[in-house]
């Protein structure tokens, strides 16, 4: 039997030169949105993805990602995308709705196309928490995005 040490592993890569990035962000909590949206062209930026090679794609709300993302991911132009939105908990049953059926049908397209998608759709319970949250979630967003598409190109 071989040890630990003899196993290949597949470290992550962060480097986005090269790569085709579409992002899908949501108009409703728009100041969120664009909170989202900054800390992530910023971080893809930095990790060297050019700006000719992104493409932002506003829809109305969570509930319409699904769609405009299984479009960009069939269409062959894109190594990742990443689904951008803010759900605030309000006092009726659908924030539970818009958040899992969004987050179910991004799944979905990931799974049905091959195309990894980084899901930095917020869902809160108040909008300071988002605009906590906002920073650190749209530069994961782009990290998650560079990581998964280089993993699949060795895979």
């Amino acid at each position: 039997m071989g040890t630990a040490s003899d196993i290949s592993e597949l470290d992550p890569i962060y480097q986005g030169a090269g790569l085709r990035i579409g992002i899908v962000m949501s108009r409703f909590n728009k100041d969120i949105c664009e909170g989202l949206l900054s800390a992530c062209e910023l971080e893809l930026a930095r990790l060297g993805v050019a700006n000719e090679n992104v493409l932002l794609v506003d829809v109305p709300g969570a509930l319409e990602h699904p769609l405009a993302l299984q479009k960009m991911a069939q269409s062959g132009k894109f190594d990742a995308l990443v689904a951008i939105g803010a759900v605030v908990r309000g006092d009726t049953y659908h924030f539970e709705v818009v958040s899992n059926e969004s987050s179910r049908g991004i799944l979905d397209v990931q799974l049905e196309t091959g195309v990894p998608i980084a899901n930095a759709i917020l869902t809160v319970d108040t909008e300071e928490q988002a605009h906590v949250r906002m920073a650190e979630k749209g530069r994961d967003a782009a990290r998650v995005a560079i990581e998964m598409a280089n993993l699949l190109k060795r895979l």
